[in-house]
């Protein structure tokens, strides 16, 4: 049917009800019958590590606020009922009175990639952007801004074990290469 032509479309949303939103869309789409028209209704989403009161906590926390991923072949009605829909703006990129316009495959697969990253495996083939003897800032993690020389890359974990100046003491982390950046 209608399958070959779903594209993903970018809707403006109110900001901080992204999840009520999306809950709304699809409760319209399957009241009004258009299930086949959208396939889904995504907020990506981002898991964040808070530490409160000493007690480490996970949250998710909304990846682009104010924004709902919607994959949909928006034919008739489809376009119109989505806008309809109570906090919707409207459609990204749409001109006024224009056709809303789809997302690109990388930006697609970028989206996606962020809301899968936990679940898959990272690729082995990846380069190590990092050399021992590298001096790196660390930018994540309770050492936050503190500066270190890369001693040994752990290439099976995917870690790198980073000689930080503590309180005037050498201390080694081990620490992941997102947690790290080049200084240059």
């Amino acid at each position: 049917m209608a399958d070959s032509v779903k594209k993903w479309y970018v809707v403006r949303a109110i900001g901080g009800q992204e999840n009520k939103v999306k809950s709304y869309i699809e409760n319209e789409i399957s009241r009004l019958g258009l299930s086949d028209y959208v396939d889904q209704v995504l907020v990506p989403t981002e898991k964040v590590v808070q530490v409160r009161n000493g007690k480490k906590s996970t949250r998710e926390r909304v990846y682009f606020p104010g924004y709902i991923m919607v994959e949909a072949n928006l034919t008739g009605e489809v376009p119109h009922v989505i806008k309809a829909v109570t906090g919707v703006i409207g459609f990204l990129g749409e001109t006024k009175g224009g056709e809303p316009v789809p997302m690109r495959q990388s930006e697609i697969n970028r989206m996606l990639g962020k809301v899968d990253e936990l679940t898959v495996q990272p690729d082995n083939n990846i380069a190590i952007p990092y050399t021992v003897g590298e001096t790196v800032k660390v930018i994540d993690g309770p050492f936050n801004g503190f500066d270190g020389v890369i001693e040994n890359i752990h290439e099976e974990k995917r870690k790198l074990e980073v000689m930080v100046k503590i309180f005037g003491r050498k201390t080694p982390l081990e620490l992941n290469y997102m947690q790290v950046d080049k200084i240059s």
